[in-house]
């Protein structure tokens, strides 16, 4: 599912995101998620082929949660809330779900080993740049997820002007990743002083927000 992701070849990764809705055991909530942030890459058209109601599977997510020996699964929980916007009366499309997806699972680091696929993401990304709404949470992902490519494209000073666009608004779960990714930036030009400070900033003075656990157990990286 990933590696096609990766090449945003959605119809195929859609296949293997619906198997794994049926056949894995491991997190349903996740899985149909999933399925549904892949379908919300695909055209019109692509997704009515599938008979899939893309309303219906982020509806369906929060009801799927489960606790694994007493413990809620991270990624589940951002899953569910992330879902919750289709269940608003009117409800507000996610942007670039699968894309978000992607970097919650790591996979930008993956795909910016590749400049041609790591490229083909920024297109897609500043196609839904143009298209945004006046919504600062939808705009700080783009951004976000903007800066990383341009960071492993080596357009270093371009994707700091991203990140910083991102730290000037205000989400909760984008914050702290947005300091820890501009940490990794400043790692790599060399300055491991501002790095450290980035990075601790992002440890120490945020807390409760989604992926948090990911977010500290990745930070080790520095």
């Amino acid at each position: 599912m990933w590696t096609h992701s990766y090449q945003q070849e959605w119809q195929q990764a859609y296949l293997y995101a619906d198997l794994l809705c049926k056949e894995s055991r491991w997190s349903k909530a996740i899985y149909v998620y999933q399925k549904a942030a892949i379908l919300s890459m695909m055209t019109e058209e692509e997704v009515k082929t599938t008979g899939e109601d893309i309303m219906e599977l982020f509806r369906q997510v929060e009801g799927l949660k489960q606790r694994l020996a007493g413990k809620s699964i991270p990624t589940e929980k951002f899953a569910v809330r992330k879902s919750r916007r289709y269940k608003a009366a009117s409800p507000i499309p996610l942007v670039i779900p699968a894309l978000e997806m992607m970097y919650v699972w790591n996979g930008f680091t993956i795909v910016g080993k590749r400049a041609d696929s790591t490229e083909a993401l920024l297109v897609t990304i500043e196609t839904a740049e143009e298209q945004l709404r006046n919504d600062p949470n939808d705009s700080c992902l783009v951004q976000m997820l903007k800066g990383l490519c341009l960071k492993h494209l080596g357009r270093l000073l371009q994707a700091e002007l991203c990140f910083t666009q991102v730290l000037s608004r205000y989400d909760h779960y984008l914050i702290p990743f947005t300091l820890y990714e501009l940490g990794l930036l400043h790692k790599q030009q060399g300055d491991f002083a501002k790095a450290t400070t980035y990075i601790e900033n992002a440890k120490t003075n945020y807390k409760d927000y989604s992926m948090e656990r990911g977010f500290t157990s990745g930070s080790t990286r520095l």
